[in-house]
């Protein structure tokens, strides 16, 4: 028997199995049900940004403008995270899985890995710049070292992966929830003037806020889409979705549409909020507009009006700490997954997820101690380019490629041998969306059209990939048809099978759909079987199947 050289350590094997870094989650670990899954997923969305974005857009742009931008930013969202919210929570893979087989190849899909790493720390950053405020503000901690510590406490808890994770989200939602609806509602019925001042703001240009500029509109907008990547976030707990049956049916499906695409809804509706919030600091308190758009002074100033202020500072940094907890274990464990791949894919060497949690959070720290805070519209405008550009092509390949054209295999293939080291369909669709709107972003057509680099960015990726695909007769998708098992990969649900094969590097046992037979026969030339995980580190690639 042939060797994998350097085959996985007993240490990665173990990591990799707590939390299928790499791979396909088993049925076998899948054991929460759908309401524990959704209840996590949707735990991950409890950050602040939304509060700051929606703030940002609102005092720059005018209510109306930022209102139809966050429409907007909603409606994007939800539609091009339905397919792969589905596809996620139905085969049991994350994203990184899913856009290898939608277009983009084996080794085509790191590059959207990067650019997923890059939203993990860009978000852990601004988090924690957040957190590292109600920190100076509630203990008088200096910013720089509010920034570190809002760092390192998140190592011990992104350690143990979706089981810790899960714990996490379920126990610390109910008091979250709490904290935060509760300033919005105390405003509205004792306040209701606010209302009114609300859509009446015009911005810092001072305009009628109830009058809409398409530019402007689409500004605001590009800024919130700068987390369409989050849908990413949600896979990586949308994969652990128990198998759907007839009896779980309308349990799953609530699950998938509320956890998946769904997070949107409550993302918006912190968007609303947060403007709203900073329009009533701007209009009430002395010196508002030089905090209107930080959310831990938002929250303090709210409770201040109906409670002591001692009790009113302690809840506002409990928000601020929760929030950020919530938050970003799940972007140091979702970065951490995104660099792992794209290093061992590359290397063939696996050195464990927590090199990257490390790696992922001292970028963000430097971010941080930059004051990315101050420029975050500029940020987060110009990131949404590639987000959109990476998302919008996955989507359109699922829909278009998939399901209408049929020229796109509709089970996602991610297993190396299976799959073209780079599939120009998806790739090529998202390489040029993201450069042409980025030189749109950057006024490289003139300043007409600079506002809506998103829709440029949404257009050419919707488009491209069945354009593509029919110019190549979808051939690059799959290098083999026959991955050489006779076992059935899905039971009579079309869930993937929970039945094992022997692999023959690692010695262990693997579920179905993670295994592939192996290019080296056994001692008496019968077939032998090797998974996904041991193939990955296979440097010689002696194991990998001929194409077909």
């Amino acid at each position: 028997m042939t060797a994998v050289q350097p085959a996985p350590t007993d240490t990665a094997l173990k990591e990799t199995l707590e939390d299928y870094t790499l791979r396909f989650a088993p049925r076998s670990y899948r054991k929460w049900g759908t309401g524990v899954v959704a209840t996590s997923a949707l735990g991950g969305i409890a950050y602040l940004a939304d509060f700051a974005i929606g703030a940002n857009i609102g005092i720059s742009y005018g209510t109306g403008n930022a209102l139809w931008g966050i429409l907007v930013f909603a409606v994007v969202i939800f539609l091009t995270g339905l397919p792969l919210a589905y596809y996620a929570a139905r085969y049991n893979i994350d994203l990184d899985l899913i856009t290898r087989g939608s277009g983009f190849g084996y080794y085509g899909s790191v590059v959207t890995n990067v650019i997923f790493a890059t939203f993990t720390f860009i978000f852990f950053a601004l988090e924690g710049s957040i957190m590292a405020q109600g920190l100076e503000l509630g203990l008088s901690i200096p910013l720089p070292i509010g920034y570190a510590v809002s760092t390192l406490m998140v190592i011990p808890l992104v350690i143990y992966g979706m089981k810790a994770l899960a714990k996490l989200q379920v126990w610390t939602t109910p008091l979250w929830l709490v904290l935060m609806v509760l300033p919005f509602v105390y405003l509205v019925v004792s306040n209701p003037d606010s209302v009114g001042a609300f859509f009446a703001f015009g911005g810092q240009d001072g305009a009628d806020g109830t009058g809409v500029n398409v530019g402007s509109a689409l500004l605001a907008a590009g800024v919130c889409l700068s987390l369409i990547a989050q849908i990413a976030e949600q896979i990586d707990y949308l994969r652990f979705m128990p198998p759907k049956t007839p009896e779980n049916s309308r349990r799953w499906w609530t699950a998938v549409l509320l956890a998946g695409p769904g997070w949107v809804i409550f993302g918006a509706l912190k968007q609303v909020v947060g403007l709203f919030l900073a329009v009533y600091l701007i209009a009430n308190v002395v010196d508002g507009s030089t905090i209107a758009n930080e959310p831990v002074h938002q929250f303090l100033e709210i409770y201040e009006n109906f409670m002591p202020g001692w009790l009113a500072m302690t809840l506002a940094v409990i928000l601020v700490v929760i929030s950020q907890i919530k938050i970003n274990v799940t972007n140091a464990y979702s970065g951490s997954l995104a660099w792992t791949n794209s290093y061992t894919r590359i290397t063939k060497t696996y050195p464990g997820r927590m090199v990257f949690v490390l790696f992922n959070l001292a970028i963000a720290l430097i971010l941080m101690e930059a004051d990315m805070f101050s420029f975050l519209n500029d940020i987060l405008g110009f990131y949404a380019n590639c987000g959109i550009a990476w998302i919008a092509v996955v989507a359109s390949d699922i829909v278009f490629n998939k399901y209408i054209l049929k020229l796109s295999p509709k089970v996602p293939e991610f297993r190396r041998g299976m799959l073209y080291n780079i599939n120009p369909v998806g790739f090529g669709a998202m390489v040029t969306s993201a450069i042409v709107s980025i030189l749109v972003f950057f006024g490289a057509f003139g300043s007409t059209i600079k506002p809506y680099s998103p829709i440029v960015a949404l257009l050419l990726a919707l488009v491209l990939p069945p354009i593509l695909a029919i110019a190549t007769k979808g051939k690059y998708y799959l290098r083999r048809t026959d991955d050489g098992i006779d076992i059935p990969m899905f039971d009579e649900y079309g869930n993937p099978t929970d039945a094992t094969l022997l692999c023959h590097v690692s010695g262990m046992e693997f579920e179905r759909p993670d295994m592939i037979a192996s290019n080296v026969p056994g001692p008496n030339g019968e077939k032998q079987y090797i998974s996904s995980l041991s193939l990955r580190t296979d440097k010689t690639g002696e194991h990998i199947l001929p194409p077909q």
